[in-house]
């Protein structure tokens, strides 16, 4: 096949070809067989509209979407070419930053795989959110070029006015075919500008932010530490959805549509409160076109719906009017004729949309107009029902419910662990790959001792090939032999990176005291941490600044090893989820929505060290207590010391020596040697005096936990049984089940 491709393209042989000559003709073919099976359009439609999609490299997984993978890779291994290197051709697309973008990928996947008529609504940004580097052991942002010659994008013919205050752009559309696994293709629409100039940027990511024409698709979340940045964002947010609501509009009534029926027409999954101004725009369309304002409230309420994704207060956002009235003063008097009908409904300023401060509560426009809202993990839907959004749920109890969130496994397994793939297709056969709860069947084999070993053969050599990535692309030696313990996610401090590093700081100074562990540790870190966000930013210079001082001590370095990976993505994710051993999944109770990283950690085979939190609340339920450590203190403890206030960080400091020698050694000479003594201890006086995610309550546990978890890897058989109970155990959380219910739920779609 990819032959007779070539010789009609290049008129070579595939060995006569270059890399890039080959990945250019399998894009080209990809983007041909995406199309040939492109979804016939039905009369509703589903549109997820979210402002990041964090779709990673997506050459092997539309091949094997498509069914071609197999073929592809053995015609090219045939002909002494390796698919591994083609695939190192691929910029990743950098339009996502952290679980929210990578939910609303494996979201689009799984809509496609069942068939499902929808498509994602995003911006196309040119820089993304930013690429990572490690300078004098600080995270430096630099722009994050991906858009060239050759991309997946593809130019559609649909273009849309938007008017701002003052002046208006047209938007360009552009598409990403969103192939189903043996099924159709969806699409994933990304609004863009042409007068974006990537020009504009200089030292770093900076650049001026009062030029929207010439920035309003530059970067994913542009700094928001001033008024500049923030009413960017608005400008982002509006430019989306004014052309998401034009397009639903187009499309519904190109099929029928006589507006006030809508909802028969679309349904509108609003992800997170970025996307909020959907409502009032399609609101102030609908009036626009003749149709009352009560029906168009009725209409848009019956179309939309809203998905929360946080328990962080700070993360719902609120919008100074003062900026929805520069940025787009169309949709100001929607936005006031809404929050008049709710006070003329309650007597609660905690359920205004519009505050007394004059600030825009965006989640509260979600929750009064739209038909569904719902959490993403069981304990988080509960929060919210039970604590932080109670004031809602007493009004609309009928609107609330739970989404646990999954994850594409084809990726995160098929497309990034061939081995395991191949072990488990040679033990219970290929259906998994289409009903991720076949994966069960594993259990079968969870006391045989040749599976056991198979299995254990596949994580060596995973983490054998992690290691060797880690050599070649980041000059970063590991041994493999190590204990791979892995925290891979967004830095903030309620996900508690900085637990994780005092606990190196802790078993540095154990093994400085003679105690050395049963085998090597190697902890490993990826994050980045927004550009304006400081603690975070100071615990990356931490950690780096211990992976120079413990990697560099002779006496400390052959039994324990810290290492920060640069500018963490889904490509570094697809070596880092198949080669660990332990996922640390650490956030401080009844703060982690849900996470999805701990999904992908159990998929390939990782054992949990977590709170019960989110997710691992779910997965604790699914593998027992046996195939899981938890530890650390529950939501209810910690919603109710923050309800105290008592919680003094310096008490743990004076009485626990543990914790006070780690803590000193931030500001040791030692520290400062290779560190920059502001960041060190501005972080050593936040963790001593704030603490605000308190790190220090589950120190004691969390140590313990994580000690008893390395000293049970040693019993190889037993380890492996667990890696099975858990890789078992990982269908249900297939994205595939979570859409299939807020289909059944929410969206009603036919199939």
């Amino acid at each position: 096949m990819l032959q007779e491709i070539l010789r009609n393209k290049y008129n070579k042989s595939i060995e006569e070809c270059s890399n890039e000559e080959i990945y250019v003709a399998l894009l080209e073919m990809v983007k041909e067989k995406a199309e040939e099976r492109s979804h016939k359009e039905e009369k509703k439609k589903l549109y997820y509209v979210s402002a990041e999609f964090l779709i990673g490299k997506l050459l092997s997984n539309n091949l094997i979407n498509l069914g071609l993978y197999a073929d592809i890779a053995n015609e090219l291994k045939e002909h002494g070419k390796h698919m591994s290197e083609i695939e190192e051709i691929e910029v990743e697309p950098s339009l996502g930053n952290g679980g929210l973008g990578r939910l609303a990928a494996c979201f689009l996947d799984s809509i496609a795989t069942l068939g499902l008529n929808g498509d994602g609504i995003g911006l196309n940004y040119h820089l993304g959110l930013f690429k990572q580097v490690f300078t004098d052991k600080r995270q430096i942002e630099t722009p994050n070029p991906w858009i060239n010659e050759n991309t997946w994008l593809t130019k559609k013919d649909d273009s849309f006015e938007v008017e701002f205050g003052g002046f208006s752009v047209k938007s360009t559309l552009y598409d990403i075919a969103v192939t189903g696994y043996e099924n159709s293709t969806n699409a994933l629409h990304l609004f863009d500008i042409d007068s974006v100039d990537e020009t504009i940027v200089k030292d770093g990511i900076d650049f001026d932010k009062a030029e929207v024409a010439k920035n309003l698709t530059l970067f994913l979340y542009p700094d928001d530490s001033d008024d500049a940045g923030r009413l960017l964002r608005v400008y982002q947010q509006y430019f989306m959805v004014s052309n998401g609501a034009q397009l639903i509009l187009k499309e519904a009534k190109a099929k029928g549509c006589v507006l006030t029926d809508l909802h028969e027409y679309a349904a509108v999954q609003i992800n997170d409160t970025h996307p909020t101004m959907i409502i009032p725009e399609l609101i102030r369309l609908l009036v626009k076109e003749g149709v009352s304002m009560d029906d168009a409230i009725e209409t848009v309420t019956k179309t939309c719906a809203y998905t929360n994704h946080t328990i962080l207060a700070e993360a719902l956002e609120k919008w100074p009017m003062e900026f929805i009235e520069e940025v787009a003063p169309s949709i100001v008097p929607i936005i006031k004729e809404l929050d008049e009908r709710v006070r003329e409904k309650y007597d609660d300023e905690s359920v205004y949309i519009i505050d007394e401060d004059d600030r825009v509560h965006m989640a509260h426009i979600d929750m009064h107009y739209g038909y569904s809202i719902n959490g993403v993990a069981y304990l988080h839907t509960e929060i919210l029902k039970n604590n932080e959004l109670n004031n809602f749920y007493q009004i609309y109890p009928e609107k609330f419910n739970n989404k646990t969130n999954g994850i594409t496994f084809r990726r995160w397994l098929l497309h990034c662990n061939h081995e395991l793939t191949a072990l488990l297709e040679e033990l219970i056969g290929a259906g998994f790959k289409k009903d991720a709860m076949e994966l069960e069947k594993l259990l079968e084999y969870k006391d045989n001792d040749e599976v056991l070993d198979k299995i254990l053969a596949v994580k060596t050599a995973k983490k054998q090939e992690l290691a060797d990535y880690l050599k070649e692309t980041q000059n970063i030696e590991i041994d493999p032999t190590s204990i791979y313990d892995i925290q891979i996610k967004r830095l903030h401090e309620y996900k508690r990176q900085q637990l994780n590093a005092i606990y190196a700081i802790h078993k540095y100074l154990s093994i400085k005291a003679g105690e050395r562990p049963e085998r090597p540790i190697t902890m490993i870190f990826g994050a980045k941490a927004a550009p304006a966000y400081v603690i975070a930013k100071d615990i990356i210079h931490l950690i780096l600044c211990l992976q120079e001082i413990i990697n560099n001590d002779p006496e400390v370095s052959p039994y324990l090893k810290v290492v920060m990976v640069e500018n963490y993505n889904v490509t570094l994710a697809e070596k880092l989820y198949p080669a660990s051993d332990i996922s640390e999944q650490i956030s401080l109770a009844s703060k982690e929505a849900s996470g999805t990283g701990n999904m992908k950690f159990m998929l390939n085979g990782a054992v949990t060290l977590g709170t019960s939190d989110g997710a691992n609340v779910e997965i604790h339920d699914l593998v027992g207590d046996e195939n899981i450590y938890v530890f650390g203190e529950s939501s209810e403890d910690v919603i109710n010391r923050y309800e105290r206030g008592d919680y003094c960080s310096l008490d743990y400091y004076i009485d626990d020596k543990d914790i006070k020698a780690a803590l000193d050694f931030i500001i040791s000479d030692e520290m400062l040697a290779v560190g920059d003594e502001v960041l060190l201890k501005r972080l050593f006086k936040e963790l001593l005096k704030k603490d605000w995610f308190m790190t220090f309550p589950d120190w004691k546990a969390y140590v313990e936990t994580k000690e008893r978890a390395f000293h049970d890897y040693e019993d190889r058989h037993a380890w492996a049984k667990k890696m099975i109970v858990n890789i078992a155990k990982a269908g249900f959380f297939s994205s595939d089940r979570t859409i299939e219910e807020y289909n059944t739920d929410i969206w009603k779609l036919t199939k």
